[in-house]
């Protein structure tokens, strides 16, 4: 789905073919309905002014029942058409947009959520900057929410459009052609005289107008993908200010706030004036377009033939009537062209975006056109624990210089590992390369086989779902008993909240502002406790948190996960201790002068650093499979 037509034809060749082909094809069918009968009121048009016409005639022995017959039979067609065959065909329209649109979002939502973290990957794509690597894409969610449905629905009406040109071309120029007769001067095209003078009047009037639309169609295109751009960005600060409102309140910063605010809608301001200048002088332009076509253009052809009698009022009426529908169909490029040119300017977002979550599936590959990315990740024997090897941070750019080197890092099974080092050191870049969260760099990653990892950040953000759910992340609800959840939760210590499992607020609140930061960080050591994982990374998992509180989370994971291998980041000079003074930690993990070096918090027994030295031997030179060593120092 990289261009327009795959995106455009994806949907009919999915595995919903069958219902994408059914609406189309009822959309179709009435759509030939609807233009044919337009050729039937235009006829009924013209027996409705005949019967005005003659309606004191001699020979006219029934003028009123003949009017108002003229008049019902009209009124009839108007009724079938509009409120049965467009209102019917609308309902249809309007559900293949629904279903398409739902179709195409939830792919993009797979495409996004996928174990790749393809969304991730895709904001911190190559800037301006680097012109011959692609740009991430801007206010993804507008793309995926606005722009998607724009296009689809655009599409839509663009095709039913379309369909009803080829069909009114169709039906009335076959009217047309069956209603013609001889003009004085064009004796020469026999009875097709007239029906020749209409063609050349459409195919005359309506291009030489299309041209001017398309002309004016491109600028609103462009003034459309700029107005999008602008709200896009104005609406994702207002929703980032709102979620960090106590911040700004706090530190008293709404001036600043208010600045910002005002800056990007500026840019919005500035941009709907010009759109809005446009459009006033496309509706100008459309409808002295309409007034000539309708009153010049339609009765023009049928003039001459009328002049000389060689057709009656009636005939002119109905001719001129159908040459009318005839230009009001083909011109419905000119009257839509405004919508095509949303269509285009939401197509040329979406299909951006297409075209970036493609280029971010192989994210080495992806990072390599902005700088240096050569990570490797692999796995060997959980008996060998984590190892991290000749590994080098760095950041954009291919001349850039590690700002953090970590030759040669082993983490047994079951060790604790505290990290320290200046702020700025690297230490969450460490911890975000290590799962493959960072973009540039090189190294070496081998990760424990068979072995479940839990990655704890320090800001903690809550989606919309149940507070089960939220406990249960990454996984399902269903996984889990509530009697596990519940646990999981006394032992971290929110037992208050077990009775609202099942809920997605609380007194009207969502969880994430319910809960406090520590709270929060409470939440994720309840995962960790129903996770039960063998490799836990905690980036400031506690910095919310106070003395106590520290400790009884460190001490939940100590008791609740036998084997855990821990690497920690945190601020504190010296890492906690439980209450009776043990201590958490084997070893500390120290970054300073951009190296990474690792040792024991304590001196170990010679017998125990031999038997640890034979386990971290290299994964090919290791052969035999120790028991786990855990050790504490009282």
């Amino acid at each position: 789905m990289r261009g327009f037509w795959g995106l455009m034809k994806a949907y009919w060749f999915s595995d919903r073919w069958m219902e994408a082909w059914g609406l189309t094809l009822a959309i179709t069918l009435l759509t030939a309905v609807s233009s044919k009968t337009s050729v039937w009121m235009a006829e009924a048009s013209g027996e409705l002014v005949n019967s005005i016409a003659y309606f004191h005639a001699t020979d006219n022995e029934a003028p009123l029942a003949t009017l108002f017959t003229s008049a019902g039979i009209l009124l009839a067609l108007v009724l079938v058409k509009d409120a049965g065959f467009t209102g019917i065909r609308h309902l249809f329209s309007t559900t293949l947009h629904r279903k398409w649109r739902g179709w195409l979002d939830g792919r993009f939502n797979e495409a996004l959520l996928d174990g790749n973290h393809t969304h991730f990957h895709l904001q911190h794509g190559a800037g301006k900057q680097a012109a011959y690597a692609p740009i991430a894409p801007d206010n993804i969610d507008q793309r995926v929410q606005e722009s998607i449905k724009g296009m689809t629905g655009g599409a839509i009406g663009l095709a039913m459009g379309v369909m009803g040109v080829v069909m009114s071309l169709l039906f009335v120029g076959q009217k047309l052609l069956e209603t013609s007769t001889q003009v004085k001067g064009l004796e020469f095209l026999g009875d097709y005289g007239s029906a020749v003078l209409a063609f050349v009047a459409v195919v005359t009037y309506v291009p030489l107008n299309t041209y001017i639309a398309v002309k004016l169609g491109r600028m609103l295109e462009r003034l459309t993908l700029k107005i999008q751009q602008a709200e896009g960005s104005y609406r994702g600060e207002l929703t980032t200010f709102l979620r960090r409102s106590f911040h700004v309140a706090a530190s008293g910063s709404e001036r600043v706030q208010k600045q910002v605010n005002n800056r990007l809608y500026k840019d919005i301001d500035w941009t709907w004036g010009r759109l809005n200048r446009i459009n006033a002088a496309y509706m100008s332009f459309e409808l002295v377009y309409n007034f000539i076509a309708a009153r010049f253009v339609a009765y023009g052809p049928g003039l001459i033939p009328y002049i000389n009698s060689n057709i009656s009022l009636k005939g002119y009426v109905t001719g001129a009537e159908l040459v009318n529908s005839l230009i009001q169909q083909c011109s419905w490029f000119i009257h839509v062209m405004p919508d095509i040119a949303s269509l285009k300017a939401n197509a040329r977002r979406v299909t951006d975006l297409a075209v970036a979550i493609e280029n971010v599936q192989k994210p080495s590959e992806f990072y390599a056109l902005t700088g240096q990315s050569d990570f490797q990740y692999g796995s060997q024997h959980s008996v060998f624990g984590l190892t991290v090897q000749n590994l080098a941070l760095m950041h954009q750019g291919d001349d850039a210089l590690p700002f953090l080197t970590a030759p040669n890092l082993r983490f047994r099974r079951g060790e604790w590992t505290y990290m320290r080092g200046a702020s700025g050191s690297g230490k969450t870049c460490l911890m975000k390369a290590i799962n493959g969260l960072w973009p540039y760099g090189r190294g070496d990653v081998v990760f424990p086989e068979g072995v479940k990892s839990f990655y704890a950040a320090q800001e903690v953000k809550l989606p919309q779902v149940s507070l089960k759910q939220l406990v249960c992340l990454p996984g399902s609800p269903d996984e889990h008993s509530d009697a596990r959840v519940a646990s999981a939760l006394h032992k971290a210590g929110l037992g208050e909240f077990i009775e609202y499992l099942g809920e997605e607020t609380r007194e009207g609140k969502l969880w994430d502002q319910v809960l406090s930061g520590g709270q929060k960080q409470k939440l994720v050591l309840s995962r960790i406790l129903l996770q039960q994982p063998g490799l836990l990374f905690l980036d400031e998992a506690t910095g919310a948190l106070d003395p106590a509180a520290k400790i009884a989370f460190h001490q939940a994971i100590e008791d609740n996960c036998p084997g855990v291998t821990v690497i920690s980041v945190m601020h504190e000079v010296t890492p906690p201790k439980s209450a009776t003074g043990a201590e958490f930690y084997d070893s500390v993990l120290t970054l300073s002068d951009g190296v990474a070096s690792k040792k024991a918090l304590t001196s170990l027994p010679l017998e125990i650093t031999t038997i640890l030295a034979k386990a971290e031997q290299p994964v090919e030179e290791a052969r035999p499979v120790f028991p786990r060593i855990r050790l504490r120092t009282k």
